[in-house]
């Protein structure tokens, strides 16, 4: 038993809400935060989780605006024994022009590797359709958190629009955007 949940009893979820605390990650060219942005659609997605009657089971990397380490973040992955790791951000160009979500995976071979390429595919293909953002496509990247995590879970990472992008920015900023947004991750990770 891990916080009071059966191990073993279905898929658990990591949910790495990106910088926080003193690190803010990108600010948008509205003043928002790209840290406050991603804890807002991690805790929309735990609502979404708490509304059904057999919840997935999700942990966030950080609940309120604390900065937690990135090796702190996947140490928390692998004690848990997550099957899926997702690390939500925003992303930011010196181009205000910029735009369109990204999913990151692991540039390494791994066990799980096919894996969270084919499901970094699928979430694109999702947020692509159904925001009408501009697909930037899945990518490799050797993030720590990817990096980290990658040979004991299926791991992404979800660039999700520029902060440095007018229409971008203002649409991170509605709180209706946040929801339509969390409601297309949850939906995906019901389907892991």
């Amino acid at each position: 038993f891990v916080f009071g949940q059966e191990m073993g009893t279905q898929k658990r979820i990591i949910i790495d809400v990106g910088h926080g605390g003193k690190d803010s990650g990108a600010i948008g060219i509205n003043g928002i935060l790209e840290k406050d942005v991603v804890l807002d659609i991690a805790n929309e997605i735990l609502k979404l989780n708490n509304e059904l009657e057999e919840p997935l089971d999700i942990y966030l990397t950080r609940y309120s605006d604390t900065l937690i380490s990135l090796s702190d973040r996947t140490k928390l992955s692998k004690s848990l024994k997550a099957d899926l790791f997702v690390s939500l951000h925003c992303n930011h160009s010196d181009n205000p022009n910029a735009r369109g979500v990204e999913v990151y995976v692991a540039g390494v071979e791994s066990k799980f590797s096919d894996e969270s390429v084919w499901f970094a595919f699928q979430l694109q293909e999702a947020l692509n359709t159904r925001l009408s953002f501009e697909s930037r496509g899945v990518k490799f990247a050797n993030f720590q958190v990817l990096r980290e995590t990658t040979d004991t879970a299926v791991a992404l990472l979800l660039e999700l629009g520029f902060l440095s992008n007018a229409d971008e920015s203002h649409y991170l900023s509605n709180p209706a955007s946040i929801k339509n947004l969390a409601q297309i991750i949850y939906q995906y990770l019901r389907k892991l």
